[in-house]
């Protein structure tokens, strides 16, 4: 059945699929169409232009009178015909949101659970969108969103963000200045927490940018890797040395030298992603927004759910999810979303969840909840794995 629907949706991604290839079909000869119009009536009316202007300040002639008045109702003709035109390329666009609703599910009901959107959950909602807002340096919307849910944020809860995005835009704009003055403020905290080398690649990336200048600037390249090279020489020896070696194909041009790649681009976006990972780590926060994580592994495991629940559904046996707190069946989110360990109670064979968490006994074995209430007897509790005779309010809950 699986594999039917799995087909089934695929058929439905192809039908999708031909009306939107139909549409940027008509786009494509559409613009063709009108810039090959446009043109050709550019040409004719600078002609026209350069003929009347020969005349002088006299006045045109009856035939060029004539011809001024063909030109404009040539150009009237256009813009109509191409306003039809593109008149018409709205009803193709709207046959691929009329596709789209033919052929897929928006009615998610029955997998969804309102209840996490409602009371206190609903403010914490709100703060994981506004977070997004800031992260993304959006903070004109932020402010906004702030004003009409009516959120409450301490002026120090934003600063970090503003700070962040004030950095990465210095970056993306290839100026290294706030993101070294951050990385050595921040130094001790990033050596001896996370053991960057956000420092060390920033100063490679200025030292790179003056050999780039030239012959006459590797003196000061060469003063600015003695000053700023020297402290890390025991961690990136043979980064440092390879900077080095490439001073001596600065004159005939580093881009036909072995050492081509430190002109590469890329080490920009690098940079930002060092910076942004190991500022975020300093700061307490995950990499990636937090409703950009829930969003992805919602649309990871939405299809799936909804197939599962239309085969129960078929099959009568809906009943047998009958919990929006645990899914009827495993979904790979892949190793990106996996943030903590799944532990699986050896007693009742089933994975643990908040409201039967793990219990660690004094043996050091671990079971449920659930596990430790059903095999207490008299106040007493045996481990299931080993003689030792316990107390069963001396087991602890573990968190993972």
């Amino acid at each position: 059945q699986l594999s039917h629907t799995t087909t089934t949706k695929m058929e439905a991604c192809t039908a999708v699929g031909r009306e939107i290839d139909k549409v940027l079909s008509k786009f494509t000869s559409y613009s063709e169409h009108a810039s090959s119009t446009i043109a050709s009536l550019r040409s004719s009316i600078e002609s026209l232009q350069l003929e009347i202007s020969e005349v002088g300040s006299g006045d045109i002639t009856e035939a060029q009178a004539m011809i001024l008045s063909q030109a404009i109702g040539r150009v009237k003709e256009a813009v109509t015909r191409l306003s039809t035109e593109h008149r018409d390329l709205h009803s193709s666009v709207s046959k691929v949101g009329k596709a789209i609703d033919k052929n897929f599910t928006s009615d998610f009901s029955c997998i969804s659970n309102d209840s996490v959107f409602t009371g206190e959950k609903q403010q914490l909602v709100n703060e994981v969108i506004c977070q997004h807002f800031f992260r993304e340096g959006l903070l004109d919307i932020a402010e906004e969103f702030i004003s009409e849910t009516g959120l409450e944020l301490q002026e120090e809860s934003r600063e970090p963000f503003f700070e962040l995005n004030r950095i990465l835009a210095a970056l993306k704009a290839r100026d290294l200045g706030p993101a070294l003055q951050w990385a050595e403020e921040n130094r001790e905290k990033l050596r001896s927490q996370q053991n960057s080398s956000l420092e060390f690649k920033l100063h490679r990336l200025a030292y790179i940018n003056l050999i780039k200048e030239g012959p006459l600037s590797v003196p000061q390249a060469i003063e600015y890797a003695r000053v700023h090279f020297t402290p890390f020489v025991f961690q990136h020896e043979k980064v440092i040395q390879s900077l080095m070696g490439c001073l001596l194909y600065v004159r005939g041009g580093l881009e036909n030298s072995p050492y081509a790649e430190l002109l590469g681009s890329h080490q920009w976006s690098e940079i930002c992603d060092i910076f942004t990972r190991d500022a975020c780590a300093l700061l307490g926060l995950s990499v990636d927004s937090s409703l950009a994580v829930c969003v992805n592994a919602g649309c990871t495991a939405l299809p799936v759910l909804i197939n599962i629940k239309q085969v129960m559904q078929q099959r009568a046996v809906h009943n047998m999810w009958n919990t929006k707190e645990e899914l009827p069946i495993e979904i790979d989110l892949g190793p990106s979303s996996r943030y903590h360990s799944i532990f699986a109670c050896p007693i009742l064979r089933q994975q643990l969840t908040e409201s039967n968490p793990p219990m660690r006994l004094i043996c050091g074995h671990v079971i449920s909840r659930e596990a430790l209430s059903k095999l207490t007897t008299s106040a007493k509790l045996k481990c299931p794995y080993c003689p030792v005779e316990q107390n069963p309010a001396d087991a602890v809950q573990i968190f993972f």
